[in-house]
């Protein structure tokens, strides 16, 4: 009887479904333990439902934005002398319950597509055990919600538990005034005045998305400027947005503290309707509500993993190699508990480069320097490849071009003024090895780019590549042909 490799993926997140799907397709038993429906944290409380949230705060921020400059005729029908123009408003209630019903219905189409594909989903939170059998299996003991357990064996261990999100000692979230991002969706109110502390991906994306749903925001940073992990051109525009836009953005300021009080300036009261924000350098901010995103944990304790031989970094990620594997025979990582990139779509290619790998299948080891990645920010922020911070540390020498929206004849007729197109290429040969868009569908901008980027096009290339007239694309030929001119003058 022919042996059939059996697969036990813990965590149905990005990197655990998307490896059952390939190790079902390549012939393999496959289980998935997950305990919160699969889709993980990205479907159910991160990615699915923060970018539901932003695309409606997207419309409003186009709406109040460019409506006078299109032409578009607003009746004042508030009587708000304060605010006569916003006629449109936002019921968070249902932009909430819209945001959840979309994650779940995702959550059921993947968990329906890994069943079709013969794999089995496992309810309960797994347990690696130490040591392996003779025949080099490994198991697994499934602990259910009722208490109630199973142990599966296994030829080869995917572990892909996700992250959650970290918290300041003296800020507990109560998951009514003081929230983390897992939170926001349960609101029943808009928040009035929101305190958001940190300004990396998670913090500027919803300090963005609530000050277009109608929020005072203030967004409370520890570093110098917003973002201080992206392409510093691309934080500046930001910034200046956010500010312009009225948001108060506190750069250098470290939150230390965030307490509910009675009322600004009264003492702290477990059922205050207000929350007081201390920072390190003993000033004060008092909002009605405070959202923490100050990056997340490995999902990685309690798990049995170092008693199986699974080396854990000090942070708590698990050390993996660029094919997934961990330090113990037949287990792999994949996705956020590895603290390799924190993005989906890296998940799922660890999850798939660990099952071709075991499986024996033709596999190409991760490389980074063609992942492309996104802030869904307004105006978004795009970027692959080699960046801003690797030429100016000299990592690769690399001619740098920037070409701002303002100058595009699509952006002015969409009345587009905040972004650019930014393309690095190597001296000489001219093969694009980065770039980053800042503009509205960033998202969308940077394939072409990444592209390029995978299959090491020349700037020569793209420069003579047909674009549709008008559009956004045509920014990204135009450097192009500014870097390829550039190359044909040092050439001469």
């Amino acid at each position: 009887m022919e042996h059939v490799t059996r697969i036990v993926i813990i965590g149905g997140g990005p990197g655990g479904y998307e490896a059952a799907l390939v190790a079902a397709q390549l012939g393999a038993e496959v289980s998935v333990v997950d305990c919160d429906g699969l889709g993980g944290a990205s479907v159910l409380t991160d990615c699915v439902p923060s970018k539901t949230l932003i695309a409606t705060a997207e419309v409003m921020t186009n709406f109040d934005s460019s409506y006078e400059e299109l032409g578009i005729r607003v009746e004042d029908t508030t009587h708000d002398p304060d605010d006569p123009a916003r006629v449109v408003g936002v019921d968070i209630r249902k932009v909430n319950r819209r945001v959840k019903r979309l994650a779940l219905a995702q959550s059921h189409d993947i968990t329906a597509s890994v069943t079709r594909a013969g794999g089995r989903v496992v309810r309960g939170r797994g347990r690696l055990e130490p040591g392996q059998a003779t025949d080099g299996s490994r198991v697994v003991t499934v602990t259910a919600a009722d208490g109630s357990q199973e142990q599966l064996t296994a030829d080869a261990v995917l572990i892909a538990t996700g992250g959650h999100p970290r918290e300041i000692p003296d800020a507990r979230p109560d998951g009514e005034r003081i929230l983390n991002w897992t939170q926001l969706y349960d609101l029943q109110e808009q928040p009035e005045e929101l305190i958001v502390i940190g300004s990396g991906v998670t913090g500027a994306e919803f300090a963005g998305a609530y000050q277009a749903l109608g929020s005072q925001v203030t967004l409370v940073s520890s570093r110098d400027r917003v973002l201080p992990g992206e392409d510093p051109d691309a934080a500046a525009v930001l910034e200046d947005v956010f500010r312009r836009r009225g948001m108060n953005v506190m750069s250098r300021s470290r939150a230390a503290s965030a307490q509910r009080v009675a009322a600004a300036g009264g003492p702290p009261k477990a059922d205050g309707d207000r929350v007081e924000v201390t920072l390190q350098d003993g000033r004060t901010i008092t909002g009605t509500h405070c959202l923490v995103a100050v990056g997340a944990i490995p999902n990685s304790t309690d798990m049995g993993l170092e008693e199986a031989g699974v080396r854990l970094k000090d942070s708590g990620h698990i050390w993996t190699d660029k094919v997934s594997r961990t330090s113990a025979p037949g287990v792999y990582a994949a996705g956020d508990c590895t603290g390799v990139l924190a993005l989906a779509s890296v998940a799922a290619m660890q999850g798939r480069i660990a099952m071709y790998h075991f499986l024996g299948d033709a596999v190409n080891p991760l490389d980074l320097r063609t992942v492309s990645a996104n802030v869904f920010t307004d105006p978004e922020i795009a970027t692959v490849g080699y960046s801003q911070a690797d030429v100016d540390k000299g990592a690769i020498e690399a001619r740098v071009v920037k070409l701002p929206l303002l100058r595009n004849p699509r952006a002015k007729m969409q009345g587009i003024r905040d972004g650019f197109v930014k393309l690095f290429c190597r001296p000489g040969t001219g093969i694009i090895v980065g770039g980053v868009v800042v503009s509205p569908r960033a998202s969308e901008l940077i394939h072409p780019i990444s592209i390029a980027v995978d299959n090491n096009l020349t700037v020569e290339q793209i420069a003579n590549t047909f674009t549709v007239y008008p559009s956004l694309t045509g920014s990204i030929a135009e450097v192009a042909r500014q870097l390829h001119t550039r190359k044909m003058t040092e050439l001469h």
